[in-house]
């Protein structure tokens, strides 16, 4: 009868063991609950915090979308990103000079990685680009010429009368 008592309280311990006490719920985003945010000099670009938060130290999940025509301009990131396209064509180049034209296209369920400090610019050309991007905060992103802004068009502009 003892030996039964110990297996049994053994298998509780066990049991316990496997759900933390205070476990965190599972987390559900569908994207009608996203909440976009944007600035009137980003020509468009908006993202939405999915997970964490960027400006604090730990993971964090952010979907951006990209209008048509816009691209970000080359700049670092002081983390690693990791970016998954959930819709469109996302045009991505390295390096320090802005070349729309030279940019490498991913199509939906691509995934791309930024190490920290690669010069970069992405964006859309054609049609409208969401992504999925992930890192450890806190994030910091620096532009090449802050100046001129973070984000162009990719797409030549037409005269406008």
């Amino acid at each position: 009868m003892k030996a039964a008592i110990l297996a049994l309280l053994a298998s509780l311990s066990i049991a316990s063991a496997a759900i933390p006490a205070g476990q965190d719920p599972v987390v559900r985003v569908p994207p009608e609950k996203l909440k976009w945010e944007s600035k009137p000099e980003d020509l468009g670009f908006s993202q939405a915090i999915v997970e964490g938060d960027p400006a604090k130290p730990g993971i964090y999940i952010i979907q951006v979308k990209f209008p048509p025509g816009v691209m970000s301009k080359p700049h670092i990131h002081g983390e690693t990103r990791y970016g998954t396209v959930i819709k469109g064509t996302w045009w991505t180049g390295e390096g320090k000079v802005f070349d729309p034209g030279k940019t490498v296209p991913l199509k939906p369920g691509s995934f791309m990685k930024y190490p920290a400090g690669t010069y970069h610019y992405d964006g859309a050309k054609d049609e409208e680009v969401i992504l999925q991007l992930m890192g450890m905060g806190p994030s910091t992103t620096t532009r090449l010429n802050p100046n001129e802004g973070l984000f162009g068009h990719s797409l030549p502009q037409q005269n406008k009368k």
